[in-house]
């Protein structure tokens, strides 16, 4: 009974984060979605997979910075883009709001704006330069955990949102809400361990050290949220994952110089 609720929750979270096909439930509960958070990493490790072999089948017959290109256009595809979205909403909604207000106002239109575009255009140059930068000095088991760890530790560490903060509830009638409002320290811990586990493949433990500037950025996010609207929303869940995946990318590019 125990093993078919945490796949229940587990499919649960697979559902919100990705277009895998997912079995539906007739008696699904608000209260599901807090307990479905301790899997936001584990469904970061099945995208990190994901992404991993679409990067290993291209780079057969294409060069490295196509093979990239290919590899996170994948991962964009399964997720539906939904982290990217909240990274663009939260960018325009911060660039071009100074009240608590007109913030959420921004962040709640389906349009997205010049400092949203400008964002992503950044992003993914940022993205495609440091996968071209760290791949060549992987080797296959190497880069599978790089690819696990890279979408797992960044969405533990969006998720500590969850804890550090609290649900701006004048965005309850926002286009995207967040997977939860509330998460335990048990549920967070186990998170916290599955994100980690991928860096194991490195056989260095030396890259964990990655966890510190990673979740050092998702708490500078969080207390940035907090000062102007009071906590965050699910926009600003998607915006610190993102942006969590370019600090673990650039920090990893760092720790790569020594060895």
């Amino acid at each position: 009974m125990m093993l078919k609720k945490e796949f229940k929750l587990f499919t649960l979270a697979l559902m919100f984060f990705t277009r895998i096909p997912c079995p539906s439930y007739d008696d699904f509960k608000e209260s599901d979605l807090n307990e479905a958070s301790r899997y936001f990493s584990l469904v970061g490790i099945i995208v990190g997979l994901f992404s991993f072999l679409a990067f290993m089948a291209s780079i057969k017959y294409f060069s490295l910075p196509t093979s990239v290109i290919f590899s996170l256009a994948f991962s964009v595809f399964i997720t539906g883009a939904f982290h990217e979205d909240g990274f663009a909403d939260t960018i325009d909604g911060f660039g071009g709001g100074w009240t608590k207000e007109k913030i959420l106002e921004i962040m709640k239109d389906s349009r997205i704006g010049a400092f949203g575009v400008i964002a992503l255009i950044l992003l993914f140059a940022a993205k495609v330069s440091l996968f071209i930068e760290i791949l060549p000095h992987l080797e296959v088991i190497s880069g599978l955990g790089f690819f696990l760890a890279l979408h797992a530790l960044s969405r533990a560490a969006a998720a500590s949102l969850i804890v550090q903060s609290s649900y701006v509830q004048e965005d309850k009638v926002s286009k995207a809400k967040p997977l939860a409002t509330g998460m335990s320290a048990k549920s967070f811990i186990f998170m916290l361990i599955i994100g980690l586990l991928p860096l194991i493949l490195l056989k260095n433990p030396f890259f964990f050290l990655i966890a510190v500037p990673v979740f050092l950025s998702s708490f500078i996010a969080c207390k940035y949220f907090e000062k102007w609207i009071g906590g965050y929303t699910g926009d600003c869940l998607g915006a610190t994952q993102q942006i969590c995946e370019v600090v673990f990318m650039a920090s990893f590019a760092i720790l790569l110089k020594p060895l």
